[in-house]
């Protein structure tokens, strides 16, 4: 009588190995990678790439708004120290940057230091401090230019009624006051976000190693300084870097809130590149001047994280 046997191995499977169908390609790994990196690839090179690239070319060509763009290299960089405006905007957005970045940082800092701790109400306390960075930034220039407009605005009677001063205050009238109250519109706006990033550093430092300089009887200002400032530079260097391009770009609080004014004293580097495009039209001027900020940026942010980055 013969004996079935069953087949073994992979001819028991349907055939050899060779005969083993090859999966699709978008099954393969190394196409899904490119599958799930193609959307954001596509979004980098159409929205950064390609403006970027178009800028470097208007940069070097006389590009009027109507009419045939002419190469005229490399007179656009050369007479950007001829505009009249320059030297003052970068003075002033050297000052701005240095300004806002120092009293920012401390104030952000000081806020995440207060709501460190889980304490009752302290839940209220953060999202009260994080809610003007919900608010747009253009529509914050615009409420502080109402509530701090001396005709029809709320806070000179209120400090009239109060006693503080006597007369109206000309808030964006002169200068200082023009600064003054700009760095305020930005620290409103700006100081409940910069305490998120550092409450989340803060939140990423053990606490043991708080109990255990505790118990040795170190002093709050000796953590702070020997332990949640050095766990915290990652963390600050991010905002750091984040403030200084923040401010070196800064446009929209100078355009609503004091449009330039008064007397072209609180014009910025991104205010002088607006003005050479759309009110000039010299589009080609103002492609270099985009390009030397790029560079500028560029150069610093290497610099910051040379500086800030963790020693190894």
């Amino acid at each position: 009588m013969t004996t079935l046997t069953r087949p073994r191995g992979r001819a028991a499977r349907g055939g050899s190995s060779a005969a083993a169908a090859p999966p699709p390609w978008w099954r393969r790994q190394g196409a899904q990678g490119w599958l799930y990196a193609g959307p954001t690839a596509l979004i980098v090179v159409v929205l950064f790439l390609a403006p970027l690239v178009l800028v470097g070319w208007m940069s070097l060509n006389r590009w009027p708004l109507l009419g045939e763009a002419k190469l005229n290299v490399p007179a656009n960089y050369t007479k950007i120290a001829d505009n009249p405006l320059f030297a003052d905007a970068v003075w002033f957005t050297l000052k701005y940057t240095v300004i806002i970045t120092v009293v920012l940082s401390l104030f952000a800092l000081g806020l995440a230091l207060l709501v460190q701790e889980r304490r009752p109400g302290v839940g209220f306390f953060r999202t009260a401090f994080f809610l003007p960075g919900a608010v747009g930034f253009a529509a914050a220039a615009l409420l502080f230019y109402g509530m701090l407009n001396s005709d029809f605005g709320p806070i000179d009677p209120i400090l009239r009624t109060l006693g503080i001063i006597d007369e109206p205050v000309s808030w964006i009238g002169t200068p200082n006051m023009a600064l003054f109250s700009t760095i305020t519109l930005v620290l409103w706006r700006f100081a409940g976000f910069n305490m998120l990033i550092l409450l989340t550093g803060l939140q990423a430092i053990p606490v043991a190693v708080y109990e255990a300089a505790r118990t040795d009887g170190a002093s709050r200002w000796v953590i702070f300084r020997r332990i949640t400032l050095p766990l915290l530079r990652p963390t600050i260097a991010l905002m750091l870097i984040m403030s200084i391009t923040g401010s070196l770009l800064a446009f929209d609080q100078f355009f609503i809130f004091t449009n330039g004014g008064p007397d072209n004293s609180t014009v910025s580097m991104v205010m002088v590149i607006y003005r050479d495009a759309f009110l000039r039209f010299d589009l080609g001027g103002a492609a270099a001047l985009s390009v030397v900020l790029l560079i500028a940026l560029v150069a610093l942010n290497a610099l910051q994280m040379r500086v800030l980055r963790r020693p190894e």
